[in-house]
């Protein structure tokens, strides 16, 4: 099962993903994932999701999975959009648009509200608060807008909009996963 995942639940439960071999790309791991999810258990259905540096895809496809309304995946490598792409057509969803661009000039573009965003960017670019920055000051998130935030295990999330409550952390071997939630008003 090389360079593959399987989707944890939803409509397309079990179906698998394949993910390109690019140099920096992991696939958020499938416990991981699945303690996210259950996190947002209530969050998905009829959602607006926008997945940032998507890699392999397996996050904003397992929100297609789970019911949300739509997803706009992002991601700049050519290669690796080609096959989330093929992994999109092979589940046979409409929710899913993929879109090839940098994801801080994506960002610093005309923007949409969702209710979810995944931002899982390299590691040690030092990317995540600028990204915070940008979703918060361009109104790319609505009002009480949840952000998943994927990093590496020891990095000490600092940055981030003052309005952004953490309402779960965990760390595995690998990771350190983490949901923020946008205060209103």
């Amino acid at each position: 099962m090389k360079n593959q995942i399987r989707i944890i639940g939803g409509r397309y439960r079990s179906r698998l993903l394949s993910f390109s071999s690019e140099p920096g790309l992991r696939p958020t791991p499938g416990r991981v994932r699945e303690t996210l999810f259950n996190w947002l258990q209530h969050d998905i259905s009829d959602s607006l999701c926008l997945d940032l540096f998507a890699g392999s895809g397996a996050l904003g496809l397992e929100a297609a999975s789970r019911g949300a309304e739509r997803v706009v995946q992002v991601e700049e490598n050519y290669k690796v959009c080609k096959i989330i792409k093929q992994n999109v057509l092979n589940l046979g969803t409409e929710k899913v648009e993929v879109v090839r661009a940098d994801v801080m000039k994506f960002l610093s573009n005309e923007s949409q509200s969702f209710h979810l965003v995944f931002l899982d960017p390299p590691f040690g670019e030092g990317l995540i608060p600028a990204c915070c920055q940008l979703l918060e000051q361009k109104g790319w998130l609505n009002q009480e807008a949840k952000i998943y935030i994927e990093s590496e295990k020891g990095l000490d999330i600092v940055g981030l909009p003052e309005s952004w409550e953490c309402l779960q952390s965990k760390k595995t071997d690998e990771v350190g996963y983490h949901l923020f939630q946008r205060g209103g008003g």
